[in-house]
């Protein structure tokens, strides 16, 4: 019960914030993609800080700003950033928000996340449509007592990341021209990066990215009956794939930055026409 009335103070502090219509998608902007939403129109921002609950993002790249509004003519709930397990949080803060943006209306949520690729052919400043995912922490949110009026103790994955919505996101990357990928995306703790053994290793498991979020959210919004998408922006080839080079966050920064216009464009595209059942 603990955890449905801090959803609870979260939902009331966003609506006497934001008293307008409740918001029908849910995005998270990952890693340097936060930019995507300077698109969302008649924007009213909220900080993370005046929400009971919400942790605040330690990465520098990451607002910590939820902003509501309107995206291709649909009411959204963007969050600008996230909080992530390898700066010490506990997985019921790391998803806490995006179950505040299901309780709050959201049937659909899109996760996007800065990724490794695991493919040459799938190289920095592309953009991976998620069909799937590997767990390859051995955490989950939903560990410990199971709150029922969030979702079943025991409930299907076969289907984390949702065939319609993932139809729609490729047809609307094909209206804008922008070269969408698919793959499997493998969630690693972090955050450190990873070996190239480590590297090797998960290319064999069948993951085509590599990266330390979303994983949590979509095992919390599938709980809750939500539909997910998850987009990872890439921001490099992972360690080993490219002799002599080193990986760093600032990489991360500038890639995620040239692809959040992108990332923007095919968000609009995928909501005009929104309707909750496509």
């Amino acid at each position: 019960m603990a955890e449905l009335r801090a959803l609870d103070d979260a939902v009331a502090a966003i609506r006497a914030a934001a008293p307008g219509a409740a918001p029908r998608v849910g995005i998270v902007l990952g890693s340097g993609l936060g930019a995507a939403a300077d698109a969302v129109r008649d924007a009213v921002d909220i900080a993370y800080e005046h929400i009971p609950g919400f942790p605040r993002p330690g990465v520098a790249s990451h607002a910590g700003r939820l902003r509501l509004g309107s995206l291709g003519g649909t009411r959204v709930a963007v969050l600008q950033g996230r909080a992530h397990a390898y700066e010490g949080h506990g997985l019921d803060d790391v998803v806490r928000p995006v179950r505040t943006l299901a309780r709050l209306g959201c049937s659909a949520v899109v996760l996007t996340n800065a990724a490794g690729s695991l493919r040459a052919e799938v190289g920095p400043g592309r953009l991976m449509l998620i069909a799937d995912h590997i767990n390859g922490t051995g955490l989950n949110p939903l560990a410990g007592p199971n709150e029922a009026a969030l979702g079943q103790r025991f409930f299907d994955m076969s289907e984390a990341y949702d065939a319609g919505l993932r139809m729609r996101l490729h047809a609307a990357a094909r209206s804008e021209a922008i070269d969408l990928a698919e793959g499997v995306y493998y969630w690693v703790l972090g955050p450190s990066f990873e070996t190239p053994a480590e590297i090797r290793a998960f290319r064999t498991l069948g993951a085509d990215a590599v990266g330390m979020s979303t994983v949590p959210e979509t095992i919390s919004l599938r709980h809750m009956g939500v539909r997910v998408a998850g987009i990872s922006g890439i921001t490099n080839l992972a360690a080993g794939m490219v002799a002599g080079s080193a990986l760093d966050h600032a990489e991360t920064m500038t890639q995620g930055s040239a692809m959040a216009g992108d990332l923007a464009r095919l968000l609009a595209r995928f909501l005009a026409g929104w309707s909750d059942h496509d």
